[in-house]
């Protein structure tokens, strides 16, 4: 984010002052000086589905932490320091305020590294990458790949149903990969994949049917199977797996 040589000065001066008093005063004015940071970082995260606004509180604290936590003895210039502690609070926000089920840290960080592949990878090949593509370019597998795009739906405010970054509001994370949703497969499709089923075991049956074919939630799933929804999303995965595999 450029700043002119006056905006520059100015900082400098609140950031002296504070340093040299420490006042709530001098930490208030220098936390507003640089509200236009916290804003300018938290548009880095507004393709994942939740408010600008929120986001730019988000920032805010992360904002405020820094200002607490600032040491000029450490010779780091504190718009540095700032923008990683900031950085910090709103990964941090992602990782576990964002989800409605605790998925492993892994899982997290795949999930939210794939949304930005599938935008990214759509505008490299001209269209929607497959699984393989996707799981190449995060140097995963793609049983890897399956299992966060499965955990991702206990993401709050940006599950697959979420706008896909980019996206004209319409199309979702998971409509825009190719070989991947199968709740969007069409009446033939899903016919040719009832022929498959075989190849799982009868749990496994179970759980792919009523997620496909009935629309049914991980939530509901689980507790009609009286299992947790972390495993149902685990041994759908692997489902999807074993039939992706099976299909060619």
């Amino acid at each position: 984010m450029a700043l002119d040589a006056a905006r520059r000065e100015e900082l400098r001066r609140l950031l002296d002052d504070y340093v040299e008093t420490r006042s709530q005063a001098a930490a208030s004015r220098l936390i507003e000086g640089h509200i236009p940071l916290a804003r300018h970082l938290a548009r880095r995260f507004a393709d994942r589905g939740q408010p600008l606004d929120d986001l730019v509180q988000v920032a805010s604290i992360g904002l405020l932490k820094a200002v607490e936590r600032f040491d000029a003895e450490r010779g780091v210039e504190f718009a540095t320091y700032a923008a990683h502690t900031i950085l910090g609070e709103l990964k941090r926000h992602f990782r576990d305020a964002g989800w409605a089920v605790r998925a492993p840290r892994r899982l997290q960080e795949l999930y939210l590294e794939l949304t930005r592949l599938v935008d990214e990878l759509s505008q490299t090949l001209g269209r929607s990458p497959t699984v393989a593509e996707l799981a190449s370019s995060a140097g995963v597998t793609e049983e890897e790949v399956l299992e966060a795009l499965e955990a991702g739906q206990a993401y709050r405010s940006s599950s697959l149903d979420a706008p896909a970054p980019g996206a004209d509001g319409e199309a979702s994370v998971a409509s825009s990969l190719g070989q991947v949703d199968l709740a969007m497969a069409t009446a033939e499709q899903r016919a040719e994949l009832a022929g498959l089923l075989g190849r799982l075991a009868a749990r496994e049956r179970r759980i792919v049917h009523l997620r496909f074919w009935e629309d049914r939630t991980q939530a509901e799933i689980a507790t009609e199977l009286g299992i947790s929804q972390m495993h149902v999303s685990r041994l759908l995965a692997k489902s999807l797996a074993t039939l992706r595999e099976a299909s060619g």
